[in-house]
């Protein structure tokens, strides 16, 4: 049975919840993926989508932005550098509190090439990269866009990575990797649920105006990006996704995604429609209480749903333009705010975007602690 919200409450037009400002990006790229270690350090990436992105990857230290792990690893020679950085859309600290780094090989949303996506783990005791697992060409193909990633360190000898394909130009899916030996496979391959809902089926307004590309010359084209957020139920025991374009979300057993054994049929009939969830999302997360948040860029909310499928605004204020990734952390949900929806891509050509741009965070329940 489907654990679809029980009920919506929807965002009103006054703030909801506290959000705190804990830094603002008022020159340089735009932020897309933040995460925050067990001591409080805090990671940003930036993807190379044609501002000057000197280092796609930063930690905040004292508020200053210093390229991470160091300024080698963020010059790639090429597209094709598996030794280096190429273009960073998220960064993600797992449970032992080491960082992982998913570098989609793809400035540009140009075609990768083999040995740009990769997975590079960095330990963060020393601050060396401990670990990089390169994707080959049957997982990582032309089309790829690697977008987000959780994992389950309880599985397997060395813990399962789940990663979703978020591609505007190709197959969508989820990408399973094995951390230990660093096999990776690809599940729920062009599957409907990982597909972006296109007009007039699924119309995303934000701030008012239609969702879409719209190039200087020529009509506007619908928004086609796929499986994007992705977040992990406590317990390990289901993986939940959805496309950007899409008010609908859905999960899937993470036991049928990690048994390579399992016929992808299979894996296919444990999924499950979760429901609508309100708005164009494109983070998800989890807390260790079971409750799952969900950015909602259409209403400059973040919302959640509680452990019995209830539905509600966890915080809504007009700053959270485009809520973008987030990350929790000693009982604060962190998220980021970067304005994508107003980039020139979108506006004929216009770059509408204003600094500064935004990290936020949120208080979510005293002792709340981050799992993933």
């Amino acid at each position: 049975m489907s654990t679809a919200a029980k009920a919506t409450k929807q965002p009103t037009d006054e703030p909801v919840g506290e959000l705190e400002t804990v830094h603002t990006f008022d020159d340089g790229p735009m932020p897309t993926g933040v995460s925050v270690s067990a001591t409080g350090r805090i990671f940003i990436n930036y993807p190379k989508w044609g501002d000057d992105v000197r280092a796609t990857v930063v930690e905040l230290r004292d508020g200053t932005p210093v390229p991470f792990p160091d300024g080698a690893w963020n010059t790639p020679s090429g597209d094709d550098d598996a030794g280096a950085l190429v273009s960073v859309q998220s960064v993600v600290v797992d449970p032992a509190d080491r960082l992982w780094i998913l570098d989609t090989g793809s400035p540009m949303f140009r075609p990768t090439k083999p040995g740009g996506p990769k997975m590079v783990c960095v330990d963060l005791t020393t601050d060396t990269v401990a670990q990089t697992i390169v994707f080959s060409r049957d997982v990582a193909i032309e089309t790829t866009y690697l977008n987000d990633v959780r994992f389950d360190l309880r599985k397997g000898e060395a813990g399962i990575g789940y990663i979703t394909d978020s591609s505007n130009s190709g197959p969508n899916g989820l990408i399973v990797v094995d951390l230990a030996t660093g096999e990776a496979w690809r599940r729920l391959h062009d599957h409907p649920s990982t597909k972006a809902e296109l007009p007039p089926d699924f119309v995303p307004i934000v701030e008012g105006r239609v969702f879409m590309e719209r190039p200087p010359d020529g009509p506007p084209k619908p928004v086609r990006f796929g499986s994007d957020g992705i977040a992990m139920a406590a317990d390990g025991s289901r993986i939940y996704y959805c496309a950007l374009c899409s008010r609908r979300w859905y999960s899937v057993s993470a036991g049928a995604l990690a048994d390579r054994s399992v016929p992808d049929e299979e894996v296919a009939a444990t999924v499950l429609a979760e429901g609508d969830k309100g708005g164009l999302s494109d983070g998800l997360e989890t807390d260790d209480s079971g409750r799952i948040y969900l950015t909602n860029c259409e209403h400059n909310a973040i919302m959640q749903r509680l452990p019995d499928g209830t539905l509600e605004t966890f915080v809504h204020d007009p700053r959270l333009l485009w809520p973008d990734t987030m990350a929790v952390a000693d009982g604060y949900l962190y998220v980021t705010a970067n304005q994508l929806h107003r980039q020139a891509t979108f506006n004929r050509g216009q770059d509408l975007r204003r600094y500064p741009y935004s990290l936020f965070r949120a208080p979510i329940d005293a002792g709340r602690v981050q799992l993933r």
